[in-house]
């Protein structure tokens, strides 16, 4: 059976600056996600949640282990991954429209232009923007850029979605208006997810499973998580519901566990 998404056996190391060892920023790491699965990848700042996130992207290598999507295994960057950084990584002199419709221009060259533009602005009314495609970057708030980046995303029609801290440099009431959004889009296109994030509550809200990391050097998969709540969510029943408390502290006490981990001796 193909998986939406799977890495498998991952280590990566980067030299020392005294060139005499490598330091190891993780080792065997392997998580599978199933086809339209949402899974949040939840571990301390630096034990290589990002790094792995890259690695799956195609953007970083590997030096063991594989990445495959449906079966395929990943060589590089491909239109098969949509990608949602923390920063939106928009181009400021492309209105958000043309910003959405540069990835769909690859994704899709057959498609007219006409069919472009008006996929485009479809995603973009989808989150919320249709008012706005014709605005720059630099006039746009950070949570509308975002917003276009992850209409741009789900335009290229991926086969797996990666995001990684979408929501990190966003306050609070953003944060949530942009998990809704994402949530929203995500039950249309049931695209398999995986999501990097610091944040115990969202990664709840918005996973199938939770899987937790152990602090790097040498960083692996600690433990995964089911998360029970029934979809469509509502966040007032899943933030009530007992069993979010129960999984909450178990998340917590596993992060507390591995918070004062040291690297090994040389």
């Amino acid at each position: 059976m193909r998986t939406g998404l799977a890495l498998e056996g991952l280590t990566k190391t980067y030299p020392t600056p005294d060139g005499g060892s490598r330091f190891v920023v993780m080792q065997d790491f392997t998580l599978t996600l199933e086809p339209g699965e949402f899974v949040c990848l939840v571990g301390h700042s630096g034990c290589g949640k990002s790094t792995a996130l890259s690695i799956a992207a195609g953007l970083n290598s590997a030096d063991a282990g594989h990445v495959t999507v449906n079966g395929a295994v990943v060589n590089g960057p491909g239109l098969d991954r949509g990608v949602v950084f923390q920063a939106p990584c928009l181009l400021p002199w492309l209105s958000a429209l043309d910003n959405v419709r540069l990835g769909i221009d690859q994704a899709r060259p057959a498609l007219a232009k006409q069919e472009r533009v008006a996929l485009a602005m479809r995603y973009l009314e989808k989150v919320g923007l249709g008012d706005a495609a014709h605005v720059r970057p630099s006039a746009l708030s950070q949570g509308m850029q975002q917003r276009v980046g992850i209409a741009r995303a789900f335009a290229l029609a991926p086969r797996v979605l990666l995001l990684d801290e979408p929501f990190g440099m966003l306050d609070s009431l953003t944060r949530v208006e942009l998990q809704e959004v994402l949530l929203h889009l995500w039950r249309a296109e049931r695209t398999t997810a995986l999501m990097v994030t610091h944040d115990v509550d969202e990664a709840l809200f918005l996973a199938d499973r939770v899987a937790l990391m152990t602090n790097g050097p040498d960083a692996r998969l600690g433990a995964v998580l089911t998360v029970p709540f029934a979809r469509p969510r509502e966040r007032h029943e899943v933030m009530a519901h007992p069993a979010f408390f129960e999984l909450r502290e178990e998340i917590m006490t596993f992060l507390e566990a591995h918070a004062h981990q040291r690297a090994p001796a040389a």
